[in-house]
């Protein structure tokens, strides 16, 4: 650990100008998003998720991106779970990807909305099967004794729903519909790019910041 504080990278693969940015974040984050894709970097699709709760403190997390569109970023969870019970009480929330080999972050805020049921219930329907038993079986974020306790629910929920089993009432979607988006493209010398999109009247306005 004495050589942490040594630890640098020299940041050089690429820039963000913004003649060459699109006008809009939501095509700059899917253009950036591809990129990732193709590159084929480990789970482009991960991003942290920051909620607040009631006693005024952040928590975050890593949640995994399932839908994009002109409403919002979307990814599934328990609603009873610690990040739902912060956003049912506080439903505005911060977004981060983080692709290492690019040497970008992308950030998102905005206001968190629940998708609609059926929107829940296709995605749901979609899932493999050990992962909607999956759901039934895990209290998520509640305290209990041991592994076993999962085990012996995934065990109780195979037998109880089968094959098919429907969509747990307490587990959904979310959509963050942002208000903020910036765009950071690592530089040499630490003059890195940092393109901040702000929503104001309806109309995405471009800014650079200092890095």
């Amino acid at each position: 650990m004495d050589k942490l504080a040594d630890l640098r990278k020299s940041y050089e693969r690429d820039e963000l100008d913004e003649n060459a940015s699109a006008s809009e974040p939501l095509a700059q984050f899917q253009h950036w998003l591809r990129q990732a894709m193709d590159a084929k970097i480990p789970e482009p699709n991960a991003m942290t998720l920051a909620t607040v709760g009631p006693d005024g403190r952040p928590s975050t997390r890593i949640v995994l991106i399932k839908d994009i569109d002109a409403q919002g970023l979307v990814w599934y969870t328990n609603y009873d779970s610690r990040k739902g019970q912060q956003l049912a009480g506080n439903p505005f929330a911060a977004l981060q990807f983080h692709w290492v080999e690019l040497e970008r972050v992308v950030r998102i805020e905005g206001r968190v909305e629940k998708v609609d049921a059926a929107q829940s219930d296709a995605y749901f329907a979609s899932r493999p099967l050990d992962s909607r038993l999956g759901a039934w079986a895990s209290p998520q974020s509640q305290v209990i004794s041991s592994r076993a306790v999962l085990v012996a629910n995934a065990a109780k929920a195979a037998l109880e729903h089968g094959l098919s089993p429907g969509r747990p009432p307490h587990w959904g979607g979310f959509r963050l519909v942002p208000d903020r988006w910036e765009f950071w493209q690592g530089r040499k010398s630490r003059l890195h790019d940092r393109l901040s999109y702000r929503l104001e009247d309806g109309v995405w306005l471009r800014e650079r910041l200092a890095p």
